[in-house]
């Protein structure tokens, strides 16, 4: 997981774990939000189940000092559904807030495309001894990415459809 500073065109706040769960989420999450406590945020994410889970709606509801019960997942309140969370975690009166990308959308987010970079860089026609040395090649790319090829991303995309 990483998140992507549109502004400087690096990644920020890398998290490499065996695993992409809802905890590993909330917990990437929460360490990028611990970065600058008080700050507002906006996360730019995609429509996977784990971007509008529980966890995320008690993180927010924690860091944004809203008080109130949120309910209870599957059956009422704010944790009623997924549809219910997200509209939650977007509210643009939260300081913490989360903007999704619509499905199949993806090229939408621009971690994607930093991702895109990553396999065709690092992980294409690559082999590893251990998920250790995995580890290790990746933050040194993100360190050699941040140094050396960091810019934002220039769109190019002019608005006309596509031709059949």
């Amino acid at each position: 997981m990483a998140n992507w500073d549109v502004a400087q065109g690096r990644v920020r706040e890398a998290t490499i774990g065996s695993t992409r769960t809802e905890p590993d989420f909330v917990a990437h999450i929460e360490a990028t939000i611990d970065t600058d406590p008080s700050a507002g945020w906006v996360f730019v994410v995609d429509q996977l189940n784990t971007h509008m889970s529980e966890g995320l709606v008690g993180l927010v509801a924690r860091r944004c000092d809203i008080d109130g019960a949120l309910g209870v997942k599957g059956r009422r309140g704010i944790l009623s559904s997924m549809r219910s969370r997200k509209k939650f975690l977007a509210d643009v009166s939260h300081r913490i807030r989360f903007v999704y990308t619509p499905r199949h959308c993806s090229w939408l987010n621009q971690v994607e495309i930093w991702f895109s970079i990553l396999a065709r860089r690092l992980l294409k026609r690559s082999s590893f001894s251990s998920l250790d040395e995995l580890r290790d090649r990746l933050v040194s790319f993100i360190r050699y990415f941040n140094g050396v090829l960091a810019k934002p991303f220039k769109w190019t995309y002019t608005g006309r459809p596509l031709q059949a």
